[in-house]
C-alpha cells in the first residue's frame, strides 16, 4: 500500500463485532484520541477485520466526506477504466456508479482488472435508501478456501481475461474510461496497461486484458480471491438484458464479459458457483445517514444490493498499488 502504519502498534478501536455485519465503530468511543491516532487506529483495523462501518460522524455534506476521505487516505484516485459512468464531486469523490436500483451489483474488487488498482475503498452515506441498499462485504482468504481446489487451481495458472466493447449506447463510453476520447491518448494508456485493442469499423474500440485472480495481501501476505470474473460476466446479467445485448451486439460485442484466461467461456455454472460462494460469506449493515465505511480492497469484496427509494453513498479509490508489487 502507499501509505503504512508506524512502527508502535496503534491503538486497538472498540468495534463492535457480531456475526452477520462488519465491525461497527461508533465514533464517540474515539473522542479523547487525535486524528494521526484515530487514522492509524483506524487503518490497521481495516486490514485487521477487511472493513471497519464508522458510525455516528454527522456527515451532512459533500465538502464534509472529502475532508474526512483525504483525511484518511494518503492519495485519492482518479479513477480510469470505470465500466459504468460517476458523477464527480470533486478531484477523487465520486458519486457511486450508475447502476438499476433494482439490481444489484455483484460482489468485486475494485478495478481488480487493472494495473493499478485502489488499496483502500472508502464510502460515506449522505442518504439512506428506505429498503436495501447495503454495501455488503466478503472475506476474500475466507472465500478462496470455501473455492473448489480444481477450479482455484485453473485460475491461477491461467488468470482471468476480460473483453470489453465500448459505444456510446451502453456501458462507460470510451471518454468516460480513459478521460478523453483522443485515440492516441487511448492507445497509449492501453499499451502502458497490457490492453490489448482494435478499433471497429463504426468507431467503437474492443479491448482484452489477463490479468491474475488470485493475490496476495501485501501487507498480511494472506492469499485472497482478487477479481471480478463473476461481477463483470454475461452470465450475472438479468437473461433478458443479456438476450437482448446479444441480439444487438453479437456475442463479442457485450460491453463487458470475462473468461479463463486462456480465452475460453465461463460457464454460468462457475458464475452460480461463485456467486454462492459469495452469499454463503457475505456480511452486511443497512446504511445510515452520516455513516462512513472503509474496505480493504484486497482483503474483502464489496457489493452493492437491489434498493427502493432515495440512495446517495460518495465514494473514493484511495492508495494505489500496481498488480505485482
Amino acid at each position: 500500500m502507499s501509505s503504512s502504519f508506524p512502527a508502535s502498534s496503534p491503538a486497538l478501536l472498540d468495534l463492535d463485532l457480531r456475526p452477520g455485519r462488519p465491525p461497527v465503530l461508533q465514533a464517540d468511543s474515539v473522542g479523547g484520541m487525535g486524528w494521526d491516532e484515530y487514522r492509524d487506529a483506524l487503518r490497521a483495523a481495516v486490514v485487521r477485520h477487511g472493513a471497519v462501518l464508522v458510525r455516528g460522524l454527522g456527515l451532512r455534506d459533500a465538502e464534509d466526506v472529502a475532508d474526512v476521505f483525504r483525511g484518511l487516505a494518503t492519495t485519492l484516485m482518479t479513477e480510469r477504466e470505470a465500466f459504468a459512468s460517476r458523477q464527480s464531486y470533486s478531484e477523487g469523490v465520486y458519486s457511486s456508479s450508475t447502476w438499476p436500483a433494482n439490481q444489484p451489483m455483484c460482489m468485486h474488487h475494485e478495478l481488480s482488472y487493472a494495473v493499478e488498482f485502489p488499496s483502500l475503498m472508502m464510502f460515506a452515506c449522505l442518504g439512506a435508501p428506505t429498503d436495501g441498499g447495503a454495501t455488503a462485504v466478503a472475506d476474500s482468504p475466507t472465500v478462496l478456501a470455501a473455492l473448489p481446489r480444481g477450479l482455484v487451481d485453473r485460475f491461477e495458472r491461467e488468470g482471468w481475461l476480460l473483453t470489453r466493447s465500448y459505444n456510446d449506447e451502453i456501458g462507460a463510453t470510451v471518454a468516460e474510461a480513459f478521460g478523453t476520447e483522443d485515440r492516441a491518448a487511448v492507445e497509449g494508456y492501453c499499451r502502458a496497461n497490457a490492453i490489448e485493442f482494435q478499433w471497429q469499423p463504426d468507431g467503437g474500440l474492443r479491448t482484452r486484458q489477463r490479468r491474475a485472480a488470485v493475490v496476495r495481501h501485501p501487507l498480511t501476505g494472506q492469499r485472497c480471491w482478487f477479481n471480478q470474473v463473476a461481477f463483470l460476466n454475461e452470465w450475472t446479467m438479468a437473461p433478458e438484458v443479456r438476450e437482448y445485448l446479444v441480439d444487438v451486439y453479437g456475442p463479442d460485442g457485450l460491453p463487458f464479459n470475462t473468461r479463463f484466461g486462456n480465452g475460453e467461456p465461463i460457464g454460468a455454472d462457475v458464475v452460480d458457483l461463485l456467486a454462492g460462494v459469495y452469499d454463503a460469506h457475505t456480511v452486511r449493515e443497512p446504511w445510515q445517514a452520516g455513516d462512513l465505511m472503509l474496505v480493504d480492497n484486497i482483503r474483502a469484496a464489496h457489493s452493492r444490493e437491489a434498493y427502493s427509494g432515495p440512495r446517495e453513498v460518495l465514494v473514493a479509490m484511495a492508495d494505489p498499488m500496481r498488480a505485482g508489487a
